[in-house]
């Protein structure tokens, strides 16, 4: 029962503490001692601690012994590296996906997901386009169901969000993608794997060259 409770406090703090950082709460380059992130979070310092460990093998902190930790930048290399990553993994697993003849009820996640989306870009809420656009991206892979590639594309699309939340910002309004997702459900029920593939690649194509065009172009200083 112990130790059940011990991993239920140091899940509570991960996630509490992945949130602040994937939100920009807690923004790069930030940085604090372990007991000062505890007392931000109301907890004791041991699942802090152990959390803490958790969001460095995740690439989102730097431990930095006797000064805590620091949360680390967005690298254009490495968003370069999980884009390249993104961009094989998931056109297959649409295209899979496609290849079910699957419902609207069997995918009414990823519809849910796009109608949040629609919604948030037409009222200008962009924090809940980008909690919509990673929901769609995690609920997809799910519902694909290969577990290894879903836990690993996990910590990628943690990175992912993290970017798209510091830029989001500096880029135009994302009509396009939010048009791009609705053209990945339309295919996935149409069963059109190739168009499936296709339109998914694009998608994340354009993304990485967005977002690298201002990660090495403008080379903003909280970066």
């Amino acid at each position: 029962m112990a130790d059940t409770a011990k991993t239920t406090r140091v899940d509570n703090a991960y996630e509490r503490l992945k949130a602040e950082i994937l939100m920009n709460r807690m923004p790069p380059g930030f940085q604090a001692p372990e007991p000062e992130i505890a007392v931000r979070l109301g907890m004791s310092r041991t699942p802090v601690r152990e959390a803490l460990i958790r969001l460095e093998a995740d690439g989102l902190v730097e431990l930095i012994p006797r000064r805590g930790a620091r949360v680390l930048p967005v690298y254009a290399d490495d968003m370069r590296d999980i884009y390249e990553i993104l961009t094989a993994l998931e056109p297959e697993a649409a295209a899979q996906l496609a290849q079910r003849n699957l419902d609207r009820d069997a995918i009414g996640e990823l519809e849910a997901a796009t109608a949040d989306m629609e919604h948030a870009l037409a009222h200008n809420d962009l924090d809940a386009w980008a909690e919509a656009d990673d929901r769609f991206h995690r609920k997809l892979l799910r519902l694909h169901g290969n577990r290894r590639m879903t836990g690993f594309a996990e910590t990628l699309f943690g990175q992912v969000h993290r970017a798209r939340m510091i830029t989001l910002r500096l880029r135009q309004p994302p009509v396009r993608s939010t048009q791009e997702h609705r053209e990945i459900l339309e295919n996935i029920l149409a069963g059109d794997s190739e168009q499936a593939r296709a339109t998914y690649r694009r998608h994340r194509q354009r993304a990485n060259r967005e977002l690298m065009a201002i990660l090495e172009d403008y080379r903003l200083p909280q970066l």
